[in-house]
């Protein structure tokens, strides 16, 4: 707003030099220029020596009002001309005039700009899973559960829910077989409350059920292999209660089948050296 109040203060001086020293210019756009020149400048050489005015936008408008009639009436005094005020360059000043008065009553008077609504903070609150690691043992596979813990995002104040919890860890499983591989098929988490009975997710809310991902270069463990498969699933509110969750029951799929390895010889021989 302050670069262009010094824009609309060189317009309105080289308006106004037609008007009140009617000899000796150039023209409207000889007074229009000399009075941007004598504005732009002045405000870079007032903000250059400190002199910026501070007191508002009068203060701005009058300095810059100021600035602009210098050139002005510079070449009025040492380069006037004897040229006649043409009827077309006082048809422009009217013209312009009245432009640059709607305008500044359109920026005094208009509709004000409100001010850009501020994002409401957003509260990360995270819950301990005590014990946070858990073992895992089903048939001929075993590891375990780790870095457990739930996360939700709310809204500071209201405690609005802005993203429902989660439950997030680690699940690394290692075939313990010594002749059968296995293939890992998909997992499902279950939260058991404390009369043994499944803890309901909420309406909307996906079950918290996962897929086994590739490990290592194929879709199976051999013997003695491991996997490790990121958990980011859904938990239900009602569990976040205190005392509102006994347990956590993890139900997982796999397809062993045996594991086999073939010896297969080939004769050869080995010719002269060359």
């Amino acid at each position: 707003m302050t670069f262009l109040m010094w824009i609309l203060a060189g317009v309105l001086a080289g308006l106004l030099a037609g008007w009140v020293m009617k000899r000796g210019g150039y023209g409207l756009s000889w007074d229009i220029t000399l009075g941007l020149v004598g504005s732009i400048g002045g405000s870079w050489i007032l903000r250059s020596l400190g002199f910026y005015p501070g007191a508002g936008i009068i203060a701005t408008a009058i300095v810059a009002f100021v600035v602009a009639v210098i050139p002005i009436v510079a070449q009025r005094k040492f380069f006037a001309t004897e040229r006649a005020t043409q009827k077309k360059d006082a048809f422009w000043r009217w013209g312009l005039g009245a432009a640059l008065v709607a305008l500044v009553a359109w920026l005094t008077l208009g509709p004000v700009q409100q001010p850009a609504a501020t994002a409401t903070p957003i509260d990360e609150r995270t819950y301990a899973v005590k014990p946070a690691s858990l073992n895992v043992k089903a048939g001929i596979v075993s590891g375990e559960l780790t870095e457990l813990r739930v996360t939700e995002r709310v809204e500071k104040g209201s405690d609005r829910i802005v993203t429902a919890a989660k439950l997030t860890g680690t699940l690394r499983l290692k075939n313990t077989s010594a002749n059968q591989t296995v293939r890992l098929l998909e997992g499902k988490l279950l939260y058991i409350d404390p009369k043994g009975q499944p803890i309901k997710l909420e309406a909307a809310r996906t079950d918290p059920t996962f897929k086994f991902t590739a490990y290592g270069s194929s879709e199976r463990l051999d013997p003695g292999q491991e996997a490790i498969q990121p958990l980011d699933v859904e938990f239900p509110a009602e569990a976040l209660k205190p005392k509102g969750l006994k347990e956590i029951r993890l139900e997982f799929a796999y397809i062993p089948s045996p594991y086999r390895e073939e010896t297969v010889n080939f004769a050869v021989s080995i010719g002269p050296g060359k």
